[in-house]
């Protein structure tokens, strides 16, 4: 058998690696620099130098301050968030061997969103102790994985009965949030949630790129420990049993993972929908199905997806800035439905 057949060839993978990190670092070159202000690329790199490296271009503190404060955190967390998400979708596709399965799709979105409302405005706690958001989304995204597996055993555990069990999770999980704003926040806050459930990088800083840097780099080595494994439940999970894949242990760890990566990107930037849906496939046409590459290719194509639709979520309408949840259903939503079309349609 030749190498063609395992996927591209050394060369042709480091090409693709090259590229994947020019077309990267050209999307947040991009994203701080494109904006109500615009500001030049050669000013844009001193006051990055100025930021990373403490040097002294002259540089005025407003463009310093859009620059490195606002615009290159909100890059670098746009980016994580869709490497992220995009990492929750293609590990979800695998294990549940459905090209519609991802974190939005099967509600576990909408229940680390009901979480997170639940801290904020509730001030949910446990022993007195009031949790973080993302403890409360991590927790929301737990009890809307556990609502999805019960509503899927209970009808076979058919993979498109577990599609059906996280749209009815979603909706679910959306009401209690809607009760939850409507009755018990205040005007204000309830403009702040319902505005941040839509998906939003405008509050994002630095503190939450250490929260999130680490949780999505974990969480991808995770993934990448089992991408062999990963490749066995594509024949199912009989045949992944009888290659000695600890299924049930394998299961609940990725699932966990994918748990924590969506609650906390969620807890962060609010619900961002399609992104593991739509960037899986795209990766798969790239690269192929062997999650050894799949997975990394998620992680970089997700990453650069994300900052370009926050980048259009900031100049499509001048002087309004669109939530990303919004851009993205743009792009997700006609997706979705030629891969529903593609699935139901007879060979």
């Amino acid at each position: 058998m030749s190498h063609a057949a395992h996927g591209p060839n050394w060369p042709a993978r480091i090409a693709i690696a090259v590229a994947s990190l020019a077309a990267l670092t050209i999307s947040v070159a991009l994203a701080v620099t494109i904006g109500e202000m615009r500001i030049p690329f050669d000013t844009a790199l001193r006051a990055l130098g100025n930021g990373l490296f403490s040097l002294d271009f002259p540089v005025s503190a407003i463009q310093q301050g859009v620059i490195f404060d606002y615009r290159l955190s909100r890059a670098l967390m746009a980016g994580l968030c869709g490497g992220a998400l995009a990492l929750s979708g293609a590990i979800l596709q695998a294990l549940l061997r459905n090209p519609l399965a991802e974190p939005y799709v099967l509600g576990i979105s909408a229940g680390a969103s009901t979480g997170a409302v639940a801290v904020l405005i509730l001030g949910v706690g446990i022993g007195g102790t009031a949790l973080s958001v993302s403890a409360g989304a991590f927790i929301g995204s737990c009890a809307a994985l556990t609502v999805v597996a019960l509503l899927a055993t209970g009808a076979g555990g058919a993979s498109d009965r577990v599609i059906l069990a996280g749209v009815a999770t979603s909706q679910l999980f959306n009401a209690a949030t809607a009760t939850i704003v409507t009755t018990m926040a205040s005007a204000e806050q309830a403009r702040g949630v319902m505005f941040w459930l839509l998906g939003n990088f405008g509050g994002v800083r630095w503190p939450d790129l250490w929260i999130a840097a680490p949780v999505a780099f974990i969480g991808f080595a995770i993934c990448m420990l089992h991408a062999k494994v990963l490749d066995a439940f594509a024949f199912g999970v009989d045949a992944a049993a009888s290659l000695g894949v600890a299924v049930t242990r394998v299961k609940v760890v990725l699932l966990a993972t994918t748990a924590v990566m969506t609650a906390v990107m969620v807890s962060i930037v609010g619900t961002v929908g399609f992104v593991g849906l739509i960037i899986p496939h795209a990766a798969r046409f790239l690269v192929g199905s062997g999650h050894a590459r799949l997975l990394p290719a998620c992680l970089v194509v997700g990453a650069i997806f994300m900052i370009l639709a926050d980048i259009l979520s900031r100049v499509l309408i001048p002087q309004q800035i669109l939530p990303i949840g919004v851009v993205t259903a743009l792009f997700g939503a006609p997706v979705f439905a030629l891969i529903l079309y593609r699935a139901r349609r007879p060979a």
